[in-house]
């Protein structure tokens, strides 16, 4: 008699799966022709369970090539790095192994990050590998022998790719696929082809030639993307780096239905937001349940101003509760950008790894922690055939990957002090240390000009304002700065001023909105993107050219009072700045470890040493519930391994000069 066992639909199979192996056990052994049955059943449910694997659980680490390649990496360069990472970097978690942007243009004269007609593009528009950098592309193979080769070394593969279409297929007006039916896309009984679907419009602001946004509300739009992500699965690719879609680029058309797609496909793929120029929690909000990662700085290179940059974003999206909040099939993780360690090369070069990395080991120990602290993904950018000893043992910190992994409750801690210390040439006196308290409550001054989602509150403060000109009226924020010194914050407002051949071919998209300028006489307009791909260090958004037919200098004043930009969807917003903002001063994080240490980060991020110190009994304002004012904590400090014994008042060390101090603590509570 055969028993076959139904487990109700509400219950989890995977917690279920020992239990059939058990009952089925004793019948394989018995009546062998039942052992198919087992092994399908079984098939079935683990599949199941892998399907309910929660994706992304704690942020992902791996190594990407655009640190040290840019967009010129080979085949062989980028397995012999995968080899690498495999060999000594998967054991501590890195499991990705990720080709950057470009894969797709000629390595040849003439091409560049932004040149046009240099990429290798199928008969359905979609990018190929270029075949002389990654051979084994050739005969529309793609990247599906590289991927093997990457997953029997027991990691996953990931690419980088652009938003949209690009501007060589849009101008080859190649036909849409249908992977439904493996031929063009019909609709209203005609093929679509790139014109259809390409928004020229809306053109990735800082790459003018590479790619556009497509019309995500046409069906021929949706069939293109799902041809892309289609054809990604198929190759074997396990992650996705989306760019020029989100922060000032945001595209949430784009992203929404990328995400629907992955949860469609056959395989598991984690998706990943770029870049984070302007990015604020409330946008955030708007796409983290879609997505596993996404940016929230510009691109970080190796530069102090890029490190310290990190800090204030990065406390906005811990007090936010953006930390491992919910995302595409598990969790969703604010990225701080790529690790530049180790050998590398320049933004936008077109040569691979060249030089060394410009951060001394403190500030790399300081990046590192910081990353780790307020967890962020870990993507290592430098050569892995150049790796040295100090940059392997700062990727494998175990308790920097205890942080980054497993701890919780991570946030900025303000209840520091700080003695700075300067230099004297006094024999014996190398430097004095004069003390001050940290001043996070710093007095708000001037308003700065920013980019939010429509749906925060604080883009809710736009009205119109005439003057005596009959061609322009203004457009004026509601408050002035609380130091009182400036007048409320204005744009002058006109009508774009268009060709008739632009008005013709833009004029439904360009109803109702307007172009804002600085002055009456100028010719430059406010757009909400930069032309260039930014840094972590740079201004965040915001930037005047010469007026255009561009989306991204077209803008439109809500009734409920926000200011829409054209291009990203995003509203304008003033916020107040602090009057001494800036990344200096000394900063400190704390979090709780899953055995129930604590641990506590100081940064130094002044050109002067800096003695800081906290009292213990502060800990209770981070960590309300625990009774610190007579804890006891044995204390060590990870990079001096220096054992501060039992601390019971006050915990204080000496910071260098852009570096940081990062103790384990253990407590007792009495």
């Amino acid at each position: 008699m055969i028993t076959i066992v139904i487990f109700e639909k509400r219950k989890n199979p995977c917690r279920q799966v020992s239990i059939l192996i058990f009952f089925y056990i004793d019948l394989i052994m018995r009546v062998v022709s039942l052992s198919s049955l087992f092994l399908t059943l079984v098939s079935t449910l683990l599949l199941q369970c892998l399907g309910e694997i929660e994706q992304a659980s704690s942020p992902p680490r791996g190594w990407n090539s655009y640190d040290s390649f840019c967009w010129t990496i080979s085949e062989e360069e980028f397995l012999q790095n995968a080899e690498l990472v495999a060999q000594r970097l998967r054991t501590h978690g890195f499991e990705y192994v990720v080709v950057d942007y470009l894969w797709y243009r000629r390595k040849v004269k003439g091409a560049y990050v932004d040149s046009l007609g240099f990429d290798v593009i199928d008969e359905w528009g979609r990018m190929m590998p270029d075949p002389d950098r990654w051979p084994s592309s050739r005969g529309g193979k793609g990247f599906t022998e590289v991927a093997k080769k990457v997953h029997g070394m027991g990691l996953k593969f990931g690419i980088h790719v652009m938003r949209g279409i690009s501007t060589q297929a849009f101008n080859a007006n190649t036909p849409v696929l249908d992977v439904t039916t493996g031929k063009a896309y019909e609709e209203s009984g005609r093929q679509w082809r790139a014109k259809d679907i390409g928004m020229k419009e809306r053109t990735c602001a800082w790459m003018k030639n590479g790619f556009m946004s497509v019309n995500t509300k046409l069906g021929a739009g949706r069939a293109f993307l799902r041809s892309l992500y289609q054809q990604y699965a198929d190759w074997g690719v396990d992650f996705v780096k989306n760019d020029c879609v989100f922060g000032a680029d945001f595209d949430l058309d784009e992203i929404s239905y990328v995400s629907k797609v992955l949860t469609e496909l056959n395989r598991p793929i984690l998706y990943s937001l770029s870049p984070g120029t302007s990015v604020t929690p409330a946008m955030a909000r708007d796409v983290n349940n879609l997505v596993n990662m996404y940016r929230i700085t510009g691109d970080d290179w190796d530069t102090w101003g890029d490190v310290a940059a990190h800090f204030d974003i990065s406390r906005d999206f811990s007090a936010a509760n953006m930390i491992g909040a919910k995302g595409l099939r598990g969790k969703s993780w604010p990225d701080l950008d790529m690790l530049p360690f180790g050998w590398l090369t320049d933004q936008g070069s077109n040569e691979g790894p060249h030089r060394k990395c410009n951060l001394n080991l403190d500030e790399q120990r300081s990046q590192m922690t910081l990353w780790s602290m307020a967890k962020s993904p870990l993507m290592f950018g430098g050569d892995m055939r150049q790796l040295d000893d100090a940059t392997f043992s700062l990727l494998t910190n175990p308790t920097l990957l205890e942080i980054n992994s497993f701890s919780s409750n991570n946030k900025e801690f303000p209840y520091i002090t700080n003695k700075k210390c300067r230099f004297r040439r006094v024999r014996n006196r190398p430097f004095t240390c004069k003390s001050r308290y940290l001043e996070r409550n710093s007095v708000m001054g001037a308003l700065a000009l920013g980019l939010t989602s429509c749906k925060d509150v604080e883009a809710r403060g736009w009205s119109p304002k005439a003057i005596d000109d009959d061609d322009l009226d203004q457009v004026c924020w509601k408050e002035k700065s609380r130091s009182g010194d400036q007048e409320p914050f204005c744009l002058y407002k006109r009508k774009p001023l268009l060709s008739s051949e632009e008005y013709l071919t833009y004029k439904n998209h360009y109803d109702g909105k307007i172009h804002l300028l600085a002055t009456k006489t100028t010719e430059s307009c406010l757009g909400a993107s930069r032309n260039q791909k930014l840094t972590s260090k740079e201004s965040k958004s915001g930037s005047f050219s010469p007026c255009g037919w561009d989306v991204n200098q077209m803008w439109e004043l809500k009734h409920n009072g926000t200011l829409m930009n054209s291009y990203s969807g995003l509203c304008a917003s003033m916020r107040q700045v602090k009057a001494n903002s800036g990344p200096n001063g000394v900063r400190a994080w704390v979090a709780t470890g899953r055995r129930g240490e604590i641990y506590v980060a100081f940064f130094n991020l002044d050109d002067n040493k800096a003695v800081v110190s906290m009292r213990m009994d502060d800990l209770a304002k981070a960590f309300p519930g625990k009774n610190f004012s007579t804890v006891s904590c044995k204390c060590r400090e990870e990079w001096s391994k220096k054992d501060f014994g039992v601390v019971r008042d006050t915990l204080s060390t000496q910071v260098e000069i852009h570096g940081c101090a990062l103790f384990v603590l253990n407590c007792t509570y009495t």
